[in-house]
């Protein structure tokens, strides 16, 4: 649904989390809410959608770096899709991209996930 402010669409066992221009303290709690949502709804994949986002500040940090915690004590992998650089830059200069796979395309992130059609369709 496009009012939505995460909009999230699976395929499999796979959630993909749309993630708007902007992240920052007015939405990094709804952000980290909508990962773990898709987690606790069973994603074994889970794709971040932030080729529409330009800014993150440190909130939008925090929510990526729980929700990755998270999908790892869940076995869970989650990716991000980042093209910005000014948001790369962010993720590089705090260390995320050591912690979090981070790819140019939701194709190449979904590629790097294994297969994961079994179970869980929404």
């Amino acid at each position: 649904m496009p009012d939505e402010p995460f909009p999230v669409t699976w395929s499999g066992r796979t959630a993909v989390v749309g993630v708007p221009a902007e992240v920052d303290l007015t939405n990094a709690d709804a952000l980290r809410d909508a990962l773990l949502d898709a987690l606790n709804a069973g994603a074994l994949g889970l794709v971040v959608d932030m080729t529409g986002t330009t800014f993150c500040d440190s909130a939008g940090i925090t929510a990526l770096t729980r929700a990755a915690r998270r999908a790892t004590a869940n076995d869970s992998r989650l990716v991000l899709v980042v093209t910005a650089p000014a948001v790369e830059r962010v993720l590089n200069l705090v260390g995320i991209d050591r912690l979090i796979d981070v790819y140019p395309s939701v194709r190449e992130a979904l590629a790097s996930l294994p297969d994961q059609t079994d179970g869980l369709v929404k």
